[in-house]
């Protein structure tokens, strides 16, 4: 079933951005377990960290002038966080990059790995990894949504909240996507969920 599901992925022709400046780039990995119930890494970043400290994200960064393409980046950075070995992970497609709120352009990559991993995050970078059945996602179980307005639009992006741990803003959005592609879930960002507490954030 998983294979048939990431399929989906592969045949997934990701969105553009419609922009003419030039962002620096980065890349992360979205890594999904091989098993009957699979799910989805994630980290909770160091707070002594000086962008998005504290915060959950998936494992990745920016590109590295030597870094031949962002697939390259995204790996190479999961093995320099969360201690994951290149030759693990099977990558099976991107998804639609984005900008962050720090100006940078984040493409994801979705990879497959085992559901045996020992990771062994870098204490420097990652206070936690950890893991979300994707079907949590599925059902959309969201704790509230943030309402975020940008360049004259609005954005309804869901909060999750996963025992401690707190999953929003680029790392939700990049969740959407993968819920919509693999389940046909149409969890819209373009318009307020029927029954959701809405806070607005200012981008």
């Amino acid at each position: 079933m998983l294979d048939e599901l990431l399929g989906r992925i592969s045949s997934h022709t990701p969105g553009t951005l419609e922009t003419d400046k030039r962002f620096p780039e980065a890349a992360v990995l979205l890594p999904i377990t091989r098993s009957n119930e699979p799910e989805l890494v994630l980290t909770l970043r160091a707070s002594s960290l000086s962008t998005h400290g504290g915060e959950v994200a998936f494992p990745g960064g920016r590109r590295d002038p030597e870094d031949p393409d962002l697939i390259f980046t995204a790996l190479r950075e999961a093995e320099e966080e969360i201690g994951l070995p290149p030759g693990l992970v099977e990558i099976v497609g991107p998804l639609s990059p984005l900008i962050s709120k720090h100006g940078i352009k984040v493409t994801p990559y979705v990879g497959v790995i085992p559901d045996f991993v020992e990771y062994r995050p870098n204490d420097g970078e990652i206070a936690a990894v950890f893991s979300v059945p994707l079907e949590f996602f599925r059902q959309d179980a969201r704790e509230h949504t943030h309402r975020i307005d940008y360049q004259g639009r609005s954005w309804y992006v869901p909060s999750y909240r996963f025992g401690e741990y707190k999953i929003w803003g680029l790392t939700a959005i990049m969740i959407v996507e993968l819920m919509n592609v693999l389940f046909d879930s149409n969890i819209s960002l373009n318009h307020p969920p029927k029954r959701s507490i809405i806070h607005t954030l200012k981008s």
